[in-house]
């Protein structure tokens, strides 16, 4: 009966294993907007994130995205950080199961003793097994911690991939806007220069006063000056796009003479409608949702490190002894000890790790209630700065045209002796304030446009295949399309 007690404190104990300790929520509850208060353009027709850059037309962007994204070392990080992360759940994982060694030894020697004068081999082989019981869940907490860690890992892998696309795509575009910029102050360079060379030639020949000319001179340098500007604002924003995409400069000129140009005054047309719920489609809110629980289950692993910890260790093993000649076979095995290690005094220490971890967890609730408000403030701010570009590019388009319209009339009157040069040059750069403006609004458009794909979260949704942890850009194609 005796014998029994033991036994029977052992498998009360065992039946313990796997009671885990109660834990923080690992979810929070926020107050998302049941709807967005700024207006959705065109009324929020439906359109697939999925296929976002396709809207513009031009397949050199998708083209130049996957580049910047196999080139971008934050891609590649991000995909270390899922590597990371897979190897410290297969180590939580495996802190669960019993571990297994095998052991082989040998050895020879002399015990006078026992037999004096003769030499003994000992050989020996066999395998060691221990097995730490998880009796209050403390290692199965970190494997849950562990597990919500990968799924934050994977989450920034694609958040890295869609700041990588917004941001060539912002590159690209503003390339190609000041293009078009480029083109406006180059046409204005040539008028001035034409309208100074004819006033010259006038002034001459004595029908035009010597102001005038110099009024002409200035502006047609003027002209000048702002197309060499523009021009070094593109070669700028080209230097920009050859560092995102790792391309060669010359290479990357090459392309680029071949995609086509952005109309004028163009906006992509299918816009998507964004449900309140498009919250939980960004990687960044969803990868702050894991890492509260994460932090949920890491307050349930310091809590348990107080409680005691149970261990069964175990060995089986077969040998032989050979002594003055003749041997003799030796086999071995054990169950046990089963230990109990009971926490006594530690200063303080394990309760310090409890409040550690219930602060960690404290802050990154925050931190996801932060973080899903800026996505809500990136989404209105998109929305309202995309709907103020397409209400202002009619009027904006309709103000260039009358501007150049009136530019010619008055152009044509110039030349007919009915104007001044003071009206024409006055009517040239009201003509130029429009058309740049018609360009800047196409870009201010086009770049709230990128901030909206991006606020949305790309098109990704939790759920979509992890890339592989050492060569994250093989899987470009797979997944969604940036």
């Amino acid at each position: 009966m005796n014998t029994l007690r033991p036994l029977a404190a052992a498998v009360a104990l065992l039946a313990l294993a796997g009671c885990a300790l109660p834990r923080p929520p690992a979810e929070v509850e926020v107050a998302a907007p049941l709807r967005w208060h700024a207006p959705l353009p065109h009324g929020g027709r439906a359109a697939d994130l999925q296929r976002w850059w396709q809207q513009l037309g031009d397949p050199l962007l998708p083209e130049l995205i996957a580049v910047a994204q196999a080139a971008s070392p934050t891609v590649s990080a991000a995909g270390a950080r899922i590597a990371q992360a897979r190897a410290d759940r297969a180590a939580a994982r495996a802190a669960l199961l019993p571990t297994l060694d095998a052991v082989a030894s040998a050895s020879r020697g002399n015990q006078q003793a026992a037999l004096p004068g003769t030499a003994a081999t000992v050989g020996q082989v066999g395998a060691q097994a221990a097995w730490e019981l998880d009796l209050f869940g403390g290692r199965a907490a970190d494997r849950d911690a562990a597990q919500a860690r990968l799924a934050a890992a994977q989450a920034g892998w694609h958040e890295a991939r869609v700041a990588v696309a917004a941001e060539t795509a912002a590159s690209y575009i503003g390339w190609r806007t000041c293009r078009q910029q480029l083109a406006v102050s180059s046409h204005d360079a040539r008028s001035r220069a034409e309208s100074a060379r004819l006033v010259e030639l006038s002034t001459q020949a004595g029908f035009t006063a010597p102001a005038s000319a110099a009024l002409a001179r200035a502006s047609a340098a003027e002209g000048a000056a702002r197309e060499r500007q523009q021009r070094a604002a593109c070669e700028i924003e080209l230097k920009g796009l050859v560092a995102l995409t790792g391309l060669s400069e010359p290479a990357l000129r090459e392309r680029l003479s071949t995609g086509p140009e952005l109309p004028p005054a163009a906006l992509p047309a299918p816009v998507p409608a964004l449900p309140a719920q498009v919250l939980a489609q960004r990687p960044d809110v969803f990868a702050a949702q894991m890492e509260v629980a994460a932090a949920s289950a890491e307050v349930g692993a310091a809590e348990a490190g107080r409680y005691p910890r149970l261990s069964l260790s175990g060995s089986i093993a077969a040998g032989s002894v050979r002594v003055g000649g003749s041997g003799t076979d030796a086999q071995s095995w054990s169950i046990g000890p089963l230990a109990l290690a009971l926490p006594v005094f530690d200063g303080g220490r394990r309760a310090a790790r409890v409040d550690a971890a219930q602060a960690r967890h404290a802050d990154a609730a925050v931190q996801y209630r932060a973080r899903v408000r800026r996505a809500v403030r990136e989404v209105e701010q998109a929305l309202v700065a995309l709907d103020s570009a397409r209400s202002r590019n009619q009027d904006a388009h309709i103000a260039a045209e009358g501007y150049r319209a009136s530019f010619a009339a008055i152009e044509a009157r110039y030349r007919a002796g009915l104007a001044s040069l003071l009206e024409l040059e006055d009517a040239r750069r009201t003509m130029l304030a429009a058309e740049t403006a018609l360009v800047s609004l196409q870009r201010e458009g086009l770049a709230a446009w990128i901030d909206l794909y991006r606020a949305a979260g790309g098109g990704w949704t939790a759920g979509e295949a992890a890339p592989v942890p050492d060569r994250p850009e093989e899987r470009e194609g797979e997944g969604h399309e940036p």
